[in-house]
């Protein structure tokens, strides 16, 4: 199947034949439904905040900063293009001679007609007047078209090409010098991190996911606002970037399952979806890791309530880490029943790691053993909000291979909706997951873990695309906070809708959680 080129090709991105195979046997038997029994619910894998002390755990969390290490871990190398889907349309419309709908014509019109509370306004105007229009009169004369076009493009701003860390999202009194300045995600993620994650040496470290062609627009970005923020807070930024490694890539096919050739002969590989982060995740030395996407920040007025229930979330997953660590020091020095049935019963009840009936049969060793294995696992604390008709997956209660059931959070293209009893179980989620994570990387032993060993790889997706006008068939890794971090222990806690507040749309921005 594969020539000498391919497999020279292969090893310049660090890519075994075995995988390459294996990901072409993908393709050809699919991947299994995740096989869900119920939806978590408060009370039934969901921890309502009141169950606890807030006072308690956000001390816990805070005393554990003066000895571990924390990082802010940030996926920022999408592109904004879907934010402006809209806007894109309109204008291939406009040079095309093509009618657009009603629909897609009124939200261009409410985006020209609000622009002024955007906080990109004046530096569209700066740019519309340098190229000779004022935007007032462009505005009288209902020429959204140059407007929009100036927006997106190489022509002006160019926000349709950026990726979204790199936009203007928040506006800001700067008082020292009467002025107004405006804030971009990175900024905002810059405040989150000096706020809640700055440890006892006043540092606080991010680390962000990016594009190898946005890199260096990031590290200029950093400069320029690092100085000004270490002075604000009076601390020190640690900033490091990663970028998707070649060798996550996964192979295109065509719709015979086929290698998907390009025109020079080459086998096409393309970026395998946020799940090929985990291996970005796993060269991370960190004790605690937060991971929140890059568009979901609030402007700073109301962002105590976020800054406090990541304390809240950080010392749960410092609570229970404590008592796992516990237990796994305990069971290396004493296997008695009454140990077992304590460990039993905390997966159970605390974990919400159902055991297979056969454990019931093991000899004592080995339910020692099996116990010890379910305990000794990256652990994460997930952030749920109540289903608004947001889109994102949901938490939910599924099977695993070894017969155990626990918690997952799964998207619904994971789930089979054809059958009317699991989508029954679909319809049920009261909660949806908005990437809102906390996570343990190192042992009891202080060693960090192989993330890549905790993968589920039977959760990938299978989607298909096109290439110089031919069909193919393209495959994601399992997601990185869904198969990826299927065999860890997990932890879903409600937390008030204030905390999530995504921008999909450019309209977002809109929203009272961006407006100063």
């Amino acid at each position: 199947m594969f020539t000498e080129k391919d497999l020279q090709q292969f090893k310049q991105r660090d890519i075994s034949v075995e995988t390459v195979s294996q990901q072409i046997e993908n393709f050809k038997t699919g991947f299994p439904f995740l096989p869900i029994t119920k939806a978590a619910t408060i009370g039934d894998g969901i921890i309502r905040c009141s169950n606890f002390s807030s006072e308690n755990l956000i001390s816990s969390y805070e005393n554990a900063l003066k000895t571990q290490k924390v990082l802010k871990f940030v996926p920022a190398s999408g592109a904004a293009t879907r934010m402006f889907k809209t806007l894109f349309e309109f204008l291939n419309a406009k040079k095309e001679g093509k009618n657009i709908s009603e629909g897609d014509k009124k939200v261009v019109e409410n985006f020209v007609r609000q622009l002024r509370h955007f906080a990109f306004y004046f530096e569209l105007k700066a740019t519309l007047y340098k190229n000779d229009f004022k935007f007032r009169n462009l505005l009288e004369k209902n020429d959204f078209e140059t407007i929009v076009d100036y927006f997106l493009t190489e022509k002006g701003l160019n926000y349709g090409n950026l990726p979204k860390g790199l936009l203007l999202f928040h506006r800001y009194e700067d008082k020292e010098f009467n002025d107004e300045i405006t804030f971009s995600p990175v900024e905002e993620h810059f405040v989150e991190a000096a706020t809640y994650s700055t440890d006892n040496q006043r540092v606080a470290r991010l680390h962000f996911t990016v594009s190898p062609e946005h890199k260096a627009a990031f590290e200029q970005l950093i400069s320029e606002i690092k100085p000004r923020l270490e002075k604000q807070f009076h601390i020190n930024f640690e900033i490091s970037f990663s970028e998707q490694k070649l060798s996550t890539d996964t192979v295109a096919v065509d719709m015979k399952n086929e290698p998907f050739r390009n025109s020079d002969g080459s086998i096409l590989f393309r970026p395998a979806g946020h799940g090929a982060l985990i291996a970005n995740l796993n060269e991370m030395d960190a004790d605690i890791v937060f991971i929140k996407n890059i568009d979901n920040v609030c402007h700073s007025r109301i962002g105590n309530i976020t800054f406090e229930y990541k304390k809240y979330l950080g010392g749960i997953l410092v609570k229970y880490q404590a008592k796992i660590f516990d237990y796994l020091r305990e069971m290396a020095k004493n296997s008695s029943e009454s140990l077992i049935n304590e460990v039993k019963n905390f997966l159970e009840k605390e974990l919400c790691v159902l055991l297979p009936a056969e454990f019931n049969n093991f000899s004592q060793e080995k339910k020692i053993e099996y116990l010890r294995n379910k305990l000794n696992r990256p652990i994460r604390v997930c952030g749920m909000v109540k289903n608004e008709g947001e889109p994102g997956g949901g938490p939910f209660w599924a099977k695993n291979s070894d017969g155990s059931i626990s918690l997952q959070i799964a998207e619904s293209s994971q789930i089979d909706t054809s059958n009317s009893q699991i989508f029954s179980i679909f319809k049920t989620a009261t909660h949806f997951n908005p990437v809102d994570l906390i996570c343990g990387i190192k042992d009891f032993e202080g060693k960090k873990f192989d993330l890549l060993k905790f993968v589920d790889a039977q959760t990938g997706f299978i989607s298909q695309k096109s290439k110089d006008g031919k069909d193919l068939k393209a495959q994601e890794l399992p997601g990185l906070w869904n198969g990826a971090m299927s065999n860890w222990n997990t932890l879903f806690v409600e937390v008030p809708i204030e905390t999530f507040n995504p921008v999909k749309t450019v309209m977002d921005l809109l929203r009272n959680a961006h407006q100063s």
